[in-house]
């Protein structure tokens, strides 16, 4: 082979190399777009809640989803601190952050329904420590997961029972419970729907359900009904 054949060869490798791993990394990243379906698609029926919190014509899952789908949307800089009053301003977030701005667009401050909670049963919450901290308590996931656990209606852990699965639900992911997000209207070709969370990732909206309990196996599966405590 002459030389400049060679040359041409060893370019299109390179060339190609770097098409592939840019095309994998995008991929990874969720960042090259992807059709999406919805429930209609699978002939699942989409669960709308007798709820209406706020009174505002949308039921309490949907606002849920609405929600969370306004925080992925503006895109919060993934900043995992402690503030006074316990809010952190809108353009700072972490993944518990996604959780209480949406139940807060449907009326709810998820802050005080935990903080009342922790008060009143205080032993459940070995986050806390005998300690509470009204600060912080409803931005740690062992907390939240032991708030869904005695306070919305648990569902699959399984990923693949997608009609199971439905806009505004809730989904804790980890032994350790080190990850919490929204379920999506949105599915991928399975059926399987996209998660709403922030772990500082491009898109916050993404196909990510299966991938990511890959690392951190589902161990949370709500979907908040307004019922009365246990």
């Amino acid at each position: 082979m002459k030389i400049k054949q060679k040359k041409l060869l060893i370019s299109f490798i390179i060339i190609l190399a770097i098409f592939i791993t840019t095309y994998i990394t995008l991929s990874y990243f969720n960042i090259i777009p992807k059709k999406s379906y919805t429930a209609k698609d699978f002939g699942i029926e989409t669960i709308k809640s007798k709820n209406d919190y706020n009174k505002n014509g949308i039921d309490d899952y949907t606002d849920i989803l609405l929600g969370a789908r306004n925080d992925a949307e503006n895109k919060p800089k993934y900043i995992s601190v402690y503030h006074n009053g316990g809010y952190p301003p809108e353009n700072e977030g972490v993944c518990t952050d996604v959780i209480w701005r949406a139940f807060k667009n449907a009326g709810y401050s998820l802050k005080d329904m935990v903080d009342e909670h922790i008060k009143n049963n205080l032993s459940l919450y070995p986050r806390v420590a005998g300690k509470p901290d009204r600060n912080i308590d409803f931005r740690r996931v062992p907390n939240l997961k032991v708030y869904f656990d005695y306070n919305a209606v648990s569902y699959t852990l399984d990923p693949y029972k997608i009609s199971e699965w439905q806009p505004g639900d809730i989904v804790i992911f980890g032994e350790s419970y080190s990850h919490i997000a929204i379920v999506s209207d949105k599915r991928n070709r399975q059926g399987v729907p996209y998660i709403i969370h922030n772990a500082a990732q491009p898109i916050r909206e993404e196909d990510a359900l299966i991938s990511y309990s890959k690392g951190a196996p589902i161990t949370g599966h709500y979907r908040f009904e307004n019922n009365k405590p246990k």
